[in-house]
């Protein structure tokens, strides 16, 4: 077979590329057999199945991409068991370890524009594939398989109610259920035109008040990420939701396109990232679910996390960006909860991926179970920690790859001693280079590994200093 002169890439989760550029039906139908024969050559021995399980978002054509893999797949050998709708990227991790299959092959490009479709590859685990295996998929990209006479079968199944039910089990689902009905709580869902669609209202009826819910492969001009930019009609129907009802609680939930990450609105219609989400979430399901564990945090993670995790006696361990490490970590340790600044959040009591519809089910759990507002909780770990910070990120586009190797070159020639007037006094290289400052603030700077895309992370005392020390970061780089 000839060379494939234009390798493919895989990044922190996946592989994703422009629809009709890099991400093609024909690229598509190269690299998915090899990414079956890869779980097969890494799980066999495992689970001693030939099963794939192929799923996909909502998308532009998302479907007709799964049908590909499909047909792709069973033309060399293995059995392919495709989705009949649309569904989570848990759901399908979910099923791979539930039917005991290799793993999922799943058409999504998670958080990316429109524009933009692609493929993750999920292990017999439950979870996404390390490193080592997307190495391989693509070293054997530029190489491509033999043929096979033999085709696989394929079925469909529906990926739904196995994955609702599973979720229903691990929350009171009648008291939350019961809040919704009586008005102690209203729940609006930003579906953000993507897989989370339905989902809430599948778990707790048609109380669930969701938003962006057609289908929209232009995900509204924007892009469907859980950040303040994308959410404006969400944060419209809150406050005009808080003007006319003086009781009760009201929360926004926002899921990205794949339903894979999570980030919240409270009642005064303030944006709640995984940064804040992850304080609240370890504290309640400590205090009064019982649950045990070690915590899991990127390298980008909030200080507040390993704050919170003190209070509860729980130990941190601490992990580059990207859920696969998370995942890894999962594996070999008892963790309670692991999860990234960026949204993703999972638990050691699931599967080790991240579930944005599990963490919508805690957090509206500890909503009702303590009568907090979720502002309203955060500010009260804040206290019982003794810690107050804002923090923010900005992803900083570079002019090319040549710029991105300049910088990177500055940093481990000229290493930064000071920072918006503040001396550095730690640095830390696990994941980019995490400067810790005098006033113990920090700034992170990450570069894209497949783009020239510079990524800037900051933690301070309060908003305005966050802001300056972005702002200084950016003109450095600049």
């Amino acid at each position: 077979m000839p060379v494939v002169v234009n390798p493919i890439k895989f990044g922190t989760d996946g592989w994703r590329g422009v629809i009709g550029d890099e991400f093609t039906f024909e690229r598509l139908a190269l690299v998915a057999p090899i990414a079956a024969k890869v779980l097969y050559d890494t799980y066999f021995s495992t689970v001693g199945s030939r099963t794939i399980i192929v799923g996909y978002d909502r998308r532009f054509m998302a479907e007709d991409f799964a049908r590909v893999v499909a047909d792709s797949v069973t033309a060399i050998g293995f059995d392919v068991l495709l989705s009949d709708s649309y569904a989570p990227t848990p759901a399908f991790s979910w099923a791979a370890k539930q039917l005991n299959a290799l793993g999922a092959l799943v058409i999504t490009a998670s958080h990316n524009p429109g524009n933009y479709l692609g493929l993750k590859v999920k292990g017999a685990f439950g979870g996404s594939v390390p490193p080592e295996v997307t190495k391989e998929i693509e070293a054997l990209f530029t190489i491509g398989l033999p043929p096979v006479a033999t085709r696989g079968k394929l079925e469909y199944f529906n990926p739904w109610p196995s994955y609702t039910q599973a979720l229903e089990g691990k929350v009171d689902i009648r008291k939350i259920q019961d809040a919704l009905a009586s008005g102690k709580v209203t729940v609006f869902a930003d579906v953000m035109h993507g897989a989370a669609a339905g989902g809430l209202s599948r778990l707790l009826g048609e109380q669930v008040r969701e938003i962006n819910s057609e289908r929209d492969p232009l995900f509204g001009g924007g892009a469907p990420e859980p950040l303040p930019k994308y959410i404006s009609r969400l944060f419209e129907v809150i406050k005009t939701h808080r003007e006319a009802n003086t009781t009760g609680l009201a929360v926004g939930l926002v899921f990205d396109g794949d339903c894979d990450r999570i980030a919240a609105v409270d009642s005064e219609a303030n944006f709640l990232s995984s940064q804040i989400l992850i304080p609240i979430l370890i504290d309640h399901l400590t205090l009064r679910r019982g649950f045990s564990g070690e915590i899991v945090k990127t390298v980008s993670g909030s200080d507040l996390i390993p704050r919170v995790a003190a209070l509860h006696n729980l130990s941190v361990f601490e992990t580059p960006v990207g859920y696969k490490y998370i995942a890894d970590r999962m594996l070999v340790a008892e963790v309670l909860l692991g999860g990234e600044e960026s949204g993703g959040i999972g638990y050691g009591s699931h599967i080790p991926e991240r579930d944005a519809l599990l963490s919508a089910l805690y957090v509206l759990e500890a909503i009702v179970e303590s009568g907090l507002d979720l502002g309203e909780y955060y500010h009260q770990l804040q206290a019982q920690a003794d810690f107050n910070s804002a923090y923010d990120r900005i992803d900083l586009p570079l002019a090319n790859m040549e710029v991105r190797s300049r910088l990177l070159t500055q940093l481990q020639t000229q290493p930064l001693t000071e920072i918006a007037g503040l001396a550095v006094i730690n640095t830390q290289t696990i994941d980019g280079y995490k400067f810790r400052l005098a006033d113990n603030s920090w700034l992170m700077i990450r570069f894209s590994g497949t783009e020239p895309v510079l990524r800037l992370y900051c933690e301070a005392p309060t908003l305005d200093q966050v802001h300056q020390t972005l702002a200084w970061a950016k003109q450095w780089a600049e």
